[in-house]
């Protein structure tokens, strides 16, 4: 029904929808958007990039493997899923686990402490809501009017996966302030650890 309405939108009508679509399925806590927070307030806005970066680029990669149809293909190999998200269940762990130890910002931390590009890229990619999210959003464009074009749409949602994570990253640096003192950084930080692994627990139930 919503595919038929849409279908005789005018093009700026079904880019506003898409992108209304994209910030309220896409940009849910999940996984990915926690961890970005979360990152951002246990190490600061510049030592956060890095892994910020990584989780932008592993969903993009998400998209285009969504739009190229081969999610399917993917969950067409029994063996492959349970090993992403063993894998990313494992990472998330150890991630929680950094973020829950992380020092007051005061203190610096160490630089090997704080989570890299790989490490981010590699959460993305294996983060099963970025695949539900990503693949409903893109299906719903796609029942609309090919008036956008398929390389509008991938740019369009694209550009809401870079936006949604600053501002999930930039949202977490508010919390840098309170993380100079020693007793806030630890109840902050063990705060949102502890959210990281429900989100990603909710998001691997069927």
């Amino acid at each position: 029904m919503m595919g038929d309405i849409l279908s005789g939108a005018e093009p700026w009508q079904q880019l506003l929808a898409l992108v209304l679509a994209a910030t309220v399925v896409m940009g849910s806590p999940g996984p990915a958007t926690i961890s970005v927070t979360a990152i951002g307030a246990a190490f600061g806005l510049r030592p956060s990039m890095r892994y910020t970066s990584g989780v932008v680029l592993g969903t993009i990669a998400v998209l285009l493997v969504v739009a190229a149809g081969l999610a399917g293909m993917l969950a067409s190999m029994p063996g492959l899923a349970p090993l992403l998200t063993a894998a990313a269940a494992a990472y998330i762990l150890y991630l929680a686990f950094r973020i829950a130890m992380a020092p007051p910002l005061a203190e610096g931390g160490n630089e090997a402490a704080r989570p890299t590009f790989l490490g981010g890229f590699m959460l993305a990619v294996a983060n099963p809501k970025a695949y539900v999210a990503i693949g409903a959003v893109f299906a719903g464009a796609s029942t609309q009017a090919d008036s956008l074009g398929i390389s509008t749409k991938l740019l369009v949602l694209a550009g809401m996966i870079v936006a949604i994570h600053i501002l999930w990253l930039l949202a977490g640096t508010v919390f840098a302030r309170l993380l100079r003192n020693p007793r806030a950084a630890r109840i902050i930080n063990l705060a949102f650890a502890a959210t990281l692994v429900l989100t990603t627990a909710l998001a691997a139930l069927p």
